[in-house]
């Protein structure tokens, strides 16, 4: 075993005490490879165990570390057995609850022993209790010395103790202090002193051992200088990664593409609408990159609803004039098929092959797809996952279209991307998002690409009504919906959990079908959810967009593409376990044809205040943006739920919505560094990221 003066913190953590190959296994699983990974597996909170408090000065829900002796001990039967024990110090007394015990633990707890215990203080019947303390016997008149410092309380695995977590992460800050030259800070002393951020040293000693005079409240919602200081850095080392590959990605060519010209007069003729201004004007700027010989990287935002689709089929036809294939992949088969039926339906009479490949394709229709990839120029092969496999080919990809991008990971563009290559030729790449994001955002998590946005919805969108109820007043829907179908319209109702659970007390979508079956006997109801067949979920929407079903009962998985003009009511079961991003885009599903159309919001009382907020941000806004910046400003410290429902990327340490105000200064730092202290860019993508984003190796 290497001392810990000669260890680095790139060593593998097998060097660490205590650490074999099991151990090291399970450390794995957690993220933990080397001695540094130990430093950056933050704690998830923290315990106070460096002062005593008297049990009379206790409060139902605070944390607290007492002491007492035992007065009595005995088990108590009833609807769970338990081992009681009561324990005074003089000021009060406590009852420490056991429900799970062995009779050895018994004989420990004997009457007239002192017992440290640590716990949550709730109230109990007759006195303030604490359930499965963590405890030990000591001896009075030899007390063990208290914490010193807080305790750091970690994410863990299966068969992974915390005690082990504390031994590894002190070893891990022995060796971050015993190294003098500091090879730990990546960041110049002028960028700290410009932003104000404590050493890497101090902010990692502080986050894992912090005084006892720390603010836990700061430290608890990870606003502390010291994790500010880390999560400044690593997103500093995104945003440089992204715009590392951006720079790599521009050094190499594309294909030019031609003027358009009779392709695009027909297409247009044969549509039943014609473009908005904001839809042109991204148009344009899509074009103008498609002209040039170097690969177009651009995101394009729209609101639901606001007609990216079109927009990247013209970008599409575009690139099929000058004789060069299309890609594109969506998220889901159901978002693929509806994407397939569209384009199949816009090309008909243009002398286009649209193909749909996903990973359900018998072997006789695979083969005849990689041969029409092979062999004919002008076509889009729309998919899922499905178009990265390795056997997937493509003879000339002049454009990748990614669909709802937030649904894949950064990888897996960047595989579909490395499909294109061709003697170092890379097709130009159209990222498409409904997710609305606030530019300031935006900026930061798309460092690689140029953005568009369509800012406003096509004219004949309808606002949604949107109404907030409790669940009490269900009954009153069922009327509503019988008028909408008595008036020829369609319905959603959507329910967020498949299965019952006890924690969320969600009304099932299965119970919901049944129940609304039986209500509305004349009506036909569907029911859709994620656990289904894929042909039984291809019925079940073809009924729906035919009007055979009236009213579809569905999960989430109608969240995005469904389109369905004629669908004008849709209710929202428990709105107040969703996010705003998640619940606007639900609620995009409806208002798509000419008629007005309503959102009812059913949410389960009590509410709370923050989700209150957002069901009023919904009743009294339609637009994604500002539904976006709201969203950004109700979220305080300590709301760190939803990123994922965003499209934002998953950090190790920050959370992009969370630490947006250090956007700015990311930004600002980037370009010292790059102009300054290029020889720290490296470093700081591999501590973070590994290995930098690479097209040419995903």
């Amino acid at each position: 075993m290497a001392t810990k003066a000669s260890l680095t913190l790139t060593d593998s953590v097998l060097e660490l005490s205590g650490v074999g190959p099991k151990v090291e296994e399970k450390l794995n699983r957690v993220g933990i490879m080397t001695i540094q990974d130990c430093l950056f597996h933050l704690p998830l909170r923290y315990q106070d165990k460096t002062r005593l408090s008297l049990i009379g000065t206790l409060q139902a829900g605070q944390e607290a570390l007492v002491e007492g002796t035992i007065e009595i001990t005995q088990i108590k039967f009833g609807r769970r057995r338990s081992l009681l024990c009561l324990i005074n110090d003089g000021t009060g007394t406590l009852m420490l609850r056991f429900f799970h015990f062995s009779r050895a633990q018994q004989q420990r707890l004997e009457k007239g022993s002192v017992l440290r215990c640590y716990g949550q203080i709730r109230r109990g019947s007759q006195t303030l209790e604490i359930a499965h303390p963590e405890y030990r016997v000591i001896d009075p008149d030899n007390s063990p010395a208290i914490e010193k410092q807080l305790t750091a309380i970690y994410p863990l695995t299966e068969g992974l103790q915390q005690r082990t977590l504390q031994k590894l992460t002190s070893q891990a800050l022995d060796v971050l202090t015993s190294h003098k030259d500091k090879p730990a800070e990546l960041l110049p002393d002028e960028l700290l002193t410009t932003f104000d951020l404590p050493d890497l040293v101090y902010a990692l000693s502080y986050v894992h051992r912090p005084p006892p005079e720390a603010d836990l409240q700061l430290l608890k919602v990870r606003q502390h200088q010291t994790q500010q200081r880390l999560s400044f850095e690593e997103l500093l080392s995104q945003h440089l990664s992204l715009q590392r590959v951006r720079q790599k990605t521009q050094a190499l060519q594309a294909t030019p593409m031609k003027r358009q010209g009779q392709l695009r007069e027909k297409f247009m003729k044969q549509l039943d609408f014609t473009l908005t201004r904001a839809q042109e004007k991204v148009l344009g700027e899509i074009e103008q990159d498609l002209q040039k010989d170097m690969p177009m990287l651009r995101l394009l935002q729209g609101d639901v609803g606001s007609g990216k689709t079109v927009v990247s089929a013209l970008a599409a036809l575009r690139v099929l004039q000058s004789d060069c294939q299309v890609a594109l992949m969506a998220p889901t088969e159901l978002l693929a098929e509806q994407h397939f039926q569209t384009f199949s339906q816009w090309f008909k009479d243009l002398d286009v092959e649209i193909l749909l490949i996903t990973g359900k394709a018998s072997k006789s229709e695979r083969d005849s797809n990689l041969n029409i990839l092979n062999n004919k120029q002008r076509v889009i092969a729309i998919g899922t996952h499905a178009l990265f496999q390795k056997d997937i080919m493509f003879s000339n990809l002049g454009l990748i279209i990614i669909d709802e991008q937030h649904r894949f990971g950064v990888h897996q563009r960047l595989s579909l991307l490395d499909k294109g290559i061709a003697e170092d030729y890379l097709p130009h790449q159209l990222i498409m998002t409904a997710t609305p994001i606030p530019r300031t955002l935006a900026m930061t998590v798309y460092a690689d690409l140029d953005i568009s946005i369509i800012d406003a919805p096509p004219p004949n969108r309808q606002d949604i009504n949107t109404v907030v109820i409790s669940n009490d007043r269900r009954d009153e829907i069922s009327t509503r919906i019988k008028t909408a179908c008595d008036d020829g319209r369609q319905v959603y109702w959507v329910c967020t959990l498949i299965e019952e659970s006890e924690v969320l007390q969600c009304q099932t979508a299965t119970d919901t079908y049944q129940q609304l079956s039986e209500k509305l006997g004349d009506i036909n109801v569907g029911l859709i959810h994620g656990r289904m067949k894929n042909k039984e979920k291809e019925t079940i929407m073809a009924s729906f967009k035919d009007n055979k079903t009236q009213l579809l009962v569905a999960t989430t998985v109608i969240e995005v593409g469904v389109d369905v003009p004629n669908a004008s009511l849709m209710i929202i079961e428990n709105a107040e376990r969703l996010g705003l991003f998640q619940l606007h885009q639900l609620r995009g599903r409806v208002g798509r044809g000419n008629v007005k159309s309503d959102c009812v919001l059913m949410y389960q009382a009590p509410l709370g205040d923050l989700a209150r907020s957002r069901l009023k941000i919904l009743r009294n806004t339609n637009d994604g943006f500002e539904i976006a910046e709201k969203d950004l400003q109700l979220r305080g410290p300590g709301e760190l739920t939803g990123t994922r429902q965003t499209g934002l990327p998953d950090l190790r340490i920050a959370d992009i919505l969370r630490d947006a105000k250090l956007l700015a200064n990311v930004q600002r730092a980037a370009k010292m560094l790059q102009q300054k202290y290029p020889q720290h860019i490296d470093l700081l993508i591999k501590r973070w990221l590994g290995k930098e984003l690479d097209y040419s190796n995903v």
